[in-house]
């Protein structure tokens, strides 16, 4: 992890690509940026093994880690069908992990125990491999540094999460059915799905994507223009993200789809 640095820009140069808002004490604050490479897990675990999928989500972010090269990690839970919905779901959630480099992340897929758990308790398994291209925001005073090239024609993926006020709340959730609904439907969207760090209130949406002008064609039309502009102007969120990545591999089952 590099030095603290502080963020301070504009609300125009402060907004990310997708339009969400950062607030006055997230532009201020200091953000440490990490160099690395990004794994996405997604499960859709056996209906035996959800308690251990229900602890996972709760304490697997909070317990020590002694994994080589991690620098940061997440726990996620998700919503029905692995949606971005209100209602919990009990057999789909999600692990965000930063690696100090491609052969860290690459080690840690192969050989990590807790992987290996993951495979036989799963119904589906994705994973992927990223490196961030463009960053906007951060993550619990986290960000990435931009370090890969992201080629027109070629295949984006891309991570939103928010930290949502709790006075705000309501009023997100209003916007947010009938974005996931076209989301769902994109044109050149070829996975989606929503996880959640803390019920309500701390959301993140993972998505893939044929190529960055199907991504920009769904992020600046529709209800999630909508749902944007109201996070805006209202200032929904206390702290954001927003990640375009290259997807450097991406591998196991999800939704039937077999990836690799």
């Amino acid at each position: 992890m590099t030095a603290g640095r502080t963020i301070s820009k504009t609300p125009a140069e402060g907004m990310p690509p997708d339009g969400l808002a950062q607030s006055e004490q997230t532009r201020s604050r200091v953000i440490h940026t990490v160099d690395g490479t990004v794994v996405l897990i997604l499960s859709r675990l056996h209906a035996m093994y959800w308690p251990w999928g229900w602890h996972r989500t709760a304490f697997g972010s909070w317990l020590p880690q002694r994994t080589p090269g991690l620098k940061f990690i997440k726990s996620l839970g998700s919503g029905i069908g692995g949606g971005f919905g209100l209602m919990p779901s009990p057999s789909h959630q999600a692990m965000f992990c930063v690696f100090d480099s491609e052969h860290s992340a690459s080690d840690f897929i192969a050989h990590s125990t807790l992987i290996d758990r993951y495979r036989q308790r799963s119904e589906e398994l994705f994973i992927a491999t990223l490196r961030a291209a463009s960053v906007r925001g951060s993550w619990d005073g986290i960000t990435l540094a931009p370090t890969a090239t992201l080629p027109a024609d070629a295949p984006v993926a891309t991570l939103t999460r928010a930290s949502i006020r709790a006075s705000a709340a309501a009023a997100f959730w209003r916007h947010a059915p009938a974005a996931q609904r076209d989301l769902s439907s994109a044109e050149g969207c070829e996975l989606a799905t929503g996880m959640g760090e803390a019920p309500l209130l701390r959301q993140a949406t993972f998505s893939l994507w044929q190529n960055t002008a199907a991504m920009d064609a769904y992020a600046r039309t529709g209800a999630h223009l909508d749902a944007i502009r109201a996070a805006w102007k209202h200032q929904f969120f206390s702290e954001s993200m927003f990640v375009r990545f290259v997807p450097l591999r991406l591998q196991g089952q999800w939704k039937g789809r077999v990836y690799d």
